[in-house]
């Protein structure tokens, strides 16, 4: 048997004693294959992607991911999830979360002239950072995608950049954490995306070029005015501090910003072409710098269709955008929506930090997830590692509260879609004060703004008022439909949604079944609604799921 290997498949040519084939043919089959699967990669306009993409199936199907939100600005204790800009203002106006970056910094490491974020960088070592054992946790709780911050707002790369030299194999940890997470991720047959939020570097990074108004240090630059030469006999010899900071703002003509967009190119397009993400997350309402951002979204899109005849990958912006799906940060959709979109939270500050309480525990992400779900949505939670890359224990009891909840309840989460409605309760019929809203956390000076679009965030926390007993939520798999009571409580609860006469037309029930102790539900199926009868909960009033059979 002779294995003749194309770019596409290996082709067995079998060669028996009496027959045997020509190696000069084989040849001439070699080379045949390979230029017919040559012919076949093409590199298609973004117009032509983005005119017949369809959400992806697996996105579709899998509804919940975990994400290693995580880096350097993770070994800070306190300040916010924007330390890296934080700890250069005295005063950081409305974005209150960051109000401990300062000080903290000042009493942790010293002035910011002399020990600033770059150093911070080099502080960060992943000591116990094991990506397999990330993932097989994650996956174990429920996850069905595995997501990694490629880099944030601090312009420093996590993945094994050959156009950057600022980034995780050079400096810290002097590892490939995306090409780790990559590995273990496809190791346990899960799909996996990147984030990126770099495009804000050049605004967000001015107070590093900053100095003090007052005090012993008055008028001394911070180290975002170094240079290379200042490097010589540091730790940093070598690197320059304008690769990581960019030139300083009275340096930044349209020459100097044109071709920090073209690197920005470079960069994701070689995360895209080297670590073959199935998602890819921009930080933005649109593409990163633009056309910039959506040729690195083709070239993600065109790596798929290439692989597998079509697209298979997922572009995630914050805009609803033709050939992409939309991300809402912190918070959820106000309806059902006709196509799929994502919402993504985390725990405080989207990087550890001590300083402040827990947004969520395991109800309320259940909660987040179901209402996702049921709005034709995903749930991406974030998971904040401590600076060596472990889970925080508290943070690790909650997800698996949630992963044993899924473990009894996922038949009505994983591979479902929203039936006609996404369901019933006093919240979505107007008649009670209780709302979705929770507390907003970690958002930048357009808060209110963005909180009067009711969306972004805009999500159900620890601080959210409890769901009225009669809230409930549904989705359904093939002739399957699941009901969710989000707040379940011992008696009767009442449903219009599910009166014969109702314009849903929902149809009439055979048998209602639990999911969680498999017990036959009483209930009463009238004209006007369908009344069920709760004879126990769990204590702590996670959502009950019930099963209806017609």
């Amino acid at each position: 048997m002779i294995f003749v290997f194309s770019s596409k498949k290996i082709l067995k040519v079998s060669l028996k004693k009496k027959n045997v084939v020509n190696l000069f043919f084989v040849g001439i089959l070699f080379l045949l294959s390979t230029n017919g699967a040559m012919a076949q990669e093409k590199e298609l306009s973004w117009e032509a992607l983005a005119n017949e993409y369809e959400c992806p199936e697996w996105f579709r199907d899998a509804k919940f991911g975990i994400w290693f939100h995580w880096g350097p600005q993770s070994v800070p204790e306190q300040g916010g999830g924007w330390y890296a800009r934080h700890m250069y203002m005295k005063d950081v106006g409305r974005q209150k979360f960051g109000k401990m970056a300062n000080p903290y910094h000042l009493q942790t490491y010293g002035h910011p002239s002399e020990f600033g974020f770059k150093d911070v960088i080099n502080s960060w070592k992943a000591e116990k950072f094991d990506a397999e054992a990330l993932v097989r946790f994650s996956k174990r709780n429920g996850a069905k995608y595995i997501v990694a911050l490629a880099n944030h707002h601090d312009h420093f790369d996590l993945f094994d950049s050959s156009h950057h030299p600022w980034n995780s194999v050079n400096v810290g940890p002097k590892r490939d954490i995306i090409g780790e997470f990559a590995k273990a991720t496809r190791n346990e047959n899960l799909k996996f995306g990147v984030t990126s939020h770099d495009d804000r570097f050049l605004n967000w990074w001015k107070p590093a070029f900053g100095a003090d108004k007052e005090g012993i240090y008055k008028g001394v630059p911070y180290d975002g005015r170094l240079t290379k030469e200042d490097g010589k006999g540091k730790w940093w010899e070598g690197l320059d501090p304008k690769d990581l900071y960019g030139p300083a703002p009275e340096d930044r003509t349209p020459e100097v910003i044109e071709a920090i967009k073209k690197n920005w190119q470079k960069r994701h397009i070689e995360l895209v072409n080297k670590y073959k993400p199935d998602l890819l997350y921009n930080d933005g309402f649109n593409f990163s710098y633009g056309k910039y951002g959506q040729e690195v979204a083709r070239k993600l899109y065109n790596n798929s269709y290439n692989e597998n005849g079509f697209v298979n990958a997922v572009m995630l912006l914050k805009r609803k955008e033709k050939g992409t799906v939309n991300e809402v940060e912190s918070g959820g959709s106000n309806t059902l929506r006709e196509y799929p979109w994502q919402s993504e939270i985390t725990f405080t500050d989207w990087f550890y930090k001590k300083d402040r309480h827990l947004t969520h525990n395991a109800r309320t992400i259940i909660e987040m997830l179901i209402e996702a779900v049921s709005k034709n949505g995903n749930l991406l939670l974030n998971i904040e590692l401590h600076p060596d890359g472990t889970i925080p224990k508290e943070q690790e009891v909650i997800i698996n509260i949630v992963g044993d909840w899924l473990k009894i309840n996922g038949e009505a989460i994983y591979g479902t879609r929203p039936w006609k409605v996404y369901g019933d309760g006093k919240s979505i019929r107007g008649d009670s004060e209780i709302t979705s809203n929770g507390e907003i956390r970690n958002a930048g000076d357009d808060i209110a703004e963005k909180t009067k679009k009711g969306e972004h965030y805009n999500q159900r926390t620890t601080a959210t008022s409890p769901f009225a007993n009669d809230e409930v939520r549904f989705t359904k798999k093939g002739n399957n439909l699941y009901i969710m009571v989000m707040n379940p409580k011992k008696g009767d609860v009442k449903i219009p949604t599910f009166g014969l006469n109702n314009k849903m037309s929902p149809g009439k029930f055979k048998k209602l079944v639990r999911l969680d102790n498999n017990d036959k539900i009483k209930f009463v199926q009238t004209k006007e609604s369908t009344t069920i009868t709760v004879s126990d909960i769990n204590g702590r009033s996670y959502p009950i799921v019930l099963k209806a059979y017609f």
